[in-house]
């Protein structure tokens, strides 16, 4: 399949038919594409919708402003179309009948390029699905295209040497954030209803941070991996991208689940994710970040983060300011990640040319010794039982997803923070890669905008496997507050232009 550029499919023919078969319908192509998940499959499955029309509007939304916002880089337009018009012939084949779905760019897909934004794979296209794309698929969902994404995750601001920069649909001088920018980006804009992620130092939660949308890290195993050459890895997990909160859950509930492929896989089924998310939470102690022990934030983001303490007490919940000891986490994390990437990436290091913090990385793995490692596994070992005794009193803790708030796009990663110089080129993540060390699930929700409209997320970390209750309260939150349903103006823009 060739890139988006030059594998774009013209719409026009199908923008009229279908114009004027929403018309009758007195449904616009913007309420299709704004549509929660979980309603499109009921009009799917009640036939109120086809699947046809539901992918011709996304192929619209995405002809309409992917030009400008660069989220997806691979289309799969014309054998979308064909699995749709397939999709309303034939039986429902799962909770996702009919759906577009789209996969980051790091996801290998089956007969779709999948370039893990390197120049050294700019032409690969895999023969295989790996486990989430084939879950997704199993489930009835459509692959419309690929995502943007760093060049093999590394770095939370979505640009690569393949495919270029992804800019911010709330205000396009500024990052979208990453690595799993594209999916985020397509998810603001409407030009897709599910995507997927992943994330090793926040690559879900940042970028959905800065765009406003939900990205959940969950538990290592809980969605197993195949193939990786770490089989073991417990830091870079996949992971559900959505609207809401419900669609995260929708999407959870098919691609989690055991499989041998993946010696870490966790046994429960996915379909405990298909329960209720309605929950009472009067009495529930949840604990209130302070500064992690002296990290440096923006202003505003700790303002808009702190101003939603009191949604949280109006739940009932019992809020106190609270959080654990981090110490060693940075020293613990770097050395892991490190390592991971020589793993993964060492043996092509000579034959190959990688951005220059990546191969800094890979570099830096090569010089790990071993009880440099004890040293982190000792110190990993100690923050998961901190974090494990202090969440007993608490069921969960809540910081800000990201320390600042979108940067400029034209910068590669955050430098300075409140007069605190930034060492390496994710040292602006900690609030998320904090986490990510101690393996709890994470989930980020929007909770405010800047005096700009920029986008702030908030974080919530669950007990160790708590996904199901993770869920429950960021989803109680999302009711009161729903910041979800604020577009981007880039949407705006183009509805206006329809209503003339």
């Amino acid at each position: 399949m060739d890139s988006y550029e030059t594998n774009y499919i013209k719409f026009s023919k199908i923008q009229e038919v279908f114009l004027m078969v929403i018309s009758e319908k007195s449904i616009t192509s913007s309420e299709i594409c704004f549509m929660t998940a979980t309603e499109m499959t009921e009009h799917i499955r009640n036939k109120e919708l086809s699947a046809l029309e539901v992918m011709e509007a996304h192929l619209l939304q995405i002809e309409q402003l992917n030009p400008r916002l660069n989220a997806i880089v691979t289309l799969a337009g014309e054998e979308a179309l064909k699995q749709a018009r397939d999709a309303d012939r034939g039986k429902v084949t799962g909770p996702l009948h009919g759906i577009p779905v789209a996969h980051k760019d790091l996801l290998e897909t089956a007969a779709i390029k999948t370039t893990y934004g390197s120049l050294a794979y700019k032409d690969n296209i895999p023969d295989f699905d790996c486990i989430p794309v084939e879950r997704i698929k199993k489930a009835g969902a459509i692959t419309i295209g690929k995502t943007n994404t760093s060049e093999f995750g590394a770095g939370s601001q979505t640009f690569n040497s393949v495919f270029g920069k992804t800019f911010n649909p709330y205000d396009m001088t500024k990052t979208c954030g990453g690595s799993s920018g594209g999916s985020a980006v397509a998810l603001a804009c409407g030009m897709v209803p599910l995507a997927t992620g992943t994330d090793a130092a926040g690559s879900l939660r940042n970028p959905a941070s800065f765009c406003n949308v939900v990205g959940m890290r969950t538990s290592p195993g809980r969605i197993p991996i195949w193939p990786v050459s770490d089989g073991w890895n417990s830091f870079s997990v996949a992971g559900p991208m959505a609207r809401t909160v419900s669609d995260i859950a929708l999407l959870l509930s098919v691609m989690a689940g055991p499989d041998s492929r993946s010696p870490i896989s966790i046994q429960e089924e996915g379909h405990i994710f298909s329960r209720s998310l309605k929950r009472n939470f009067k009495g529930v102690n949840i604990a209130w970040a302070i500064d992690l022990g002296g990290l440096p934030f923006e202003p505003e983001v700790k303002k808009i983060v702190d101003s939603q303490k009191k949604v949280f007490q109006s739940l009932g919940c019992k809020v106190e300011d609270s959080e654990p000891d981090f110490t060693g986490a940075d020293k613990a994390y770097k050395a892991w990640r490190a390592w991971d990437y020589e793993l993964i990436l060492g043996e092509s290091l000579k034959k190959n040319k990688f951005k220059y913090t990546l191969l800094k990385n890979i570099e830096e793995g090569e010089r790990i010794t071993g009880p440099q490692l004890a040293s982190a596994e000792r110190i990993r070992t100690e923050l998961y039982h901190r974090i494990r005794l202090f969440m007993e009193k608490y069921e969960f803790f809540i910081l800000p997803v990201s320390q600042v708030i979108p940067f400029d796009i034209n910068q590669e990663y955050v430098k300075e923070i409140q007069g605190v110089n930034m060492l390496t080129y994710i040292d602006w993540q900690k609030t998320c890669y904090y986490i990510s060390l101690a393996g709890n699930p994470a989930i980020a929700v929007p909770c405010g905008f800047t005096e700009e409209g920029l986008p702030v997320g908030l974080q919530i970390v669950g007990r160790h496997k708590d996904e199901l209750g993770l869920l429950q309260i960021a989803y109680a939150f999302e009711d009161e507050t729903k910041f979800y349903k604020r577009r981007p103006p880039v949407v705006d823009t183009i509805e206006r232009r329809e209503d003339t």
